[in-house]
């Protein structure tokens, strides 16, 4: 579906492109998004005027990973501010309601939004400043996440050993957050550590992630991989040094909501005893929910999985469970690795040090 009111900036096409990119850019009171529905084929950038531009793009997932949204949702409700010249703080609260919703699981959007709306509650702040503070709020939380997102590479990289073979699943790179990425990240960092290292991709169905996105990012930095459908996952598991993930929302005792499909991964991790590790910076970390059954679980469009690329595969007719994450507990998880350090069992009382 084509949305009018969003600007194509930049379309190259791959084959012919091999410069690294960068999916998110606030430049000239403008948001230059990276549209990855249209990875690995065809690099075109976005220009963001306003919040629903913002919100049809994280909800398309133009915009995608949990730390990258939640930078974009900020920049959204700041953008937002520099158009309304009355009743400002009511609206923008209004608008942050709206921002969170687009995607309800992932906590970074949340996260994020709620960090500029304690600034436009502040009453010490002028409705002439307010844009400016919230601009400024912004930029910090994508400084920080770029930031945070290097320093997780470095301390997860310190588990990958040379010669490594290291499984992960949907895409965790630059494609999902500010930075580097959080398991991508990893891997980035132990390859330019000068370690030899494979990486299975499973193709991340219904959506193909990892086929677009990972594999797209892999090549990009010509990182050894091999790509391979969901099902062949047990089959190469008891292959496997490690299983890196991320993580859309981590709850109080540790239970993690992933991309659907990580929860097989950990069960078939725990059968044949691979380490197995959630990545994710500080910020997907929920501390309201005390276990994942609080967690909520966004249900996407059945025309996902009946649909491939506009090639109808199943009959119309077909009732669709199209869950878009899943909850791995906190029994199947190694250790979860942070901007802080590695959090490991007891995780209830160790994630509570993390955050005291």
């Amino acid at each position: 579906m084509t949305v009018p009111f969003l600007f194509i900036l930049i379309e190259t096409s791959m084959a012919n492109n091999k410069k690294s990119f960068s999916a998110l850019k606030f430049s000239g009171g403008n948001l230059l998004v990276l549209d990855q529905t249209l990875l690995p084929n065809k690099v075109r950038y976005l220009q963001l005027k306003n919040y629903r531009e913002v919100i049809e793009a994280i909800k398309q997932l133009r915009i995608r990973g949990a730390p990258l949204i939640g930078v974009a949702g900020a920049y959204g409700l700041a953008l937002e501010s520099k158009r309304i010249s009355s009743n400002i703080r009511t609206h923008l609260k209004k608008v942050s309601y709206e921002i969170k919703d687009a995607r309800p699981t992932a906590v970074n959007l949340s996260w994020a939004i709620e960090r500029l709306v304690k600034i436009v509650s502040n009453p010490e702040i002028s409705d002439s400043k307010l844009s400016s503070k919230l601009i400024s709020e912004a930029k910090r939380i994508d400084f920080e996440e770029r930031t945070h997102s290097h320093m997780i590479g470095k301390i997860g990289a310190k588990l990958i050993k040379n010669n490594a073979t290291i499984l992960t699943i949907c895409n965790t790179g630059w494609l999902a957050t500010p930075g580097i990425g959080t398991a991508l990240g990893v891997i980035y960092t132990a390859y330019q550590q000068g370690k030899k290292i494979k990486v299975y991709v499973p193709e991340t169905r219904p959506l193909l992630q990892g086929a677009r996105l990972t594999a797209f990012e892999l090549t990009q930095a010509k990182i050894p991989y091999t790509l391979i459908t969901d099902s062949t996952v047990a089959s190469i598991m008891k292959k496997t040094d490690i299983v890196l993930v991320g993580a859309d929302r981590i709850a109080r005792n540790g239970d993690t909501a992933n991309k659907i499909g990580t929860l097989s991964l950990a069960i078939i991790a725990d059968y044949y005893k691979v380490p197995f590790y959630v990545v994710a910076p500080l910020s997907s970390f929920d501390l309201t929910k005390r276990t994942g059954t609080e967690i909520p679980i966004e249900e996407r469009n059945k025309n996902e999985i009946i649909y491939i690329h506009k090639q109808l595969i199943a009959p119309k007719t077909a009732n669709i469970y199209n869950p878009a994450f899943d909850i791995t507990p906190n029994k199947l998880i190694t250790g979860i690795i942070t901007n802080k350090g590695i959090i490991l069992p007891p995780f209830i009382k160790n994630i509570n040090k993390y955050f005291q």
